[in-house]
């Protein structure tokens, strides 16, 4: 199976001129600004419940593996973002930024982040609710996600 084939979401990215190393690439802890750009609409898209101001995740691990590098010259870059597993209180996010070109996906980057679900009052980490993983559930490709 194609690995594109897995995700749902994803969304436009702008490479910007600060984004770059002095080795004209994007540098590569920009990545991880890419990922929460796209985990936040994710959030937003895949649960028509989610209210930032009520719900919290804390990340617990995120990571990135570097394919190839990106430029600012580099044709419509995206990144996306699909829910990887469910635990009782965590989630696996997994996340690709590329490019086209020539008609084809340029795989630039691919990471994964697990974010725990917490209770800010309580300062306490907390059961997934069952209303956000249904509706992940719903928004995902079926049997896309390990439990």
């Amino acid at each position: 199976m194609d690995i594109f084939e897995q995700f749902t979401f994803k969304d436009d990215l702008q490479v910007r001129w600060v984004d770059l190393d002095p080795l004209g690439h994007v540098n590569n802890s920009i990545y991880i600004q890419y990922f929460e750009l796209g985990r936040g609409k994710y959030m937003s898209a895949s649960s028509t419940t989610w209210d930032w101001h009520k719900n919290m995740f804390l990340i617990a691990n995120i990571s990135c593996d570097y394919k190839k590098e990106l430029k600012l010259t580099d044709r419509k870059p995206t990144v996306w973002v699909r829910t990887m597993r469910f635990g009782s209180k965590s989630f696996d996010l997994e996340y690709l930024i590329c490019t086209e070109h020539e008609g084809q996906t340029i795989l630039h980057a691919q990471g994964r982040s697990t974010q725990v679900m917490f209770d800010m009052k309580e300062r306490k980490t907390i059961l997934i609710p069952e209303w956000l993983k249904s509706e992940i559930l719903a928004y995902e490709k079926a049997g896309s996600i390990a439990e």
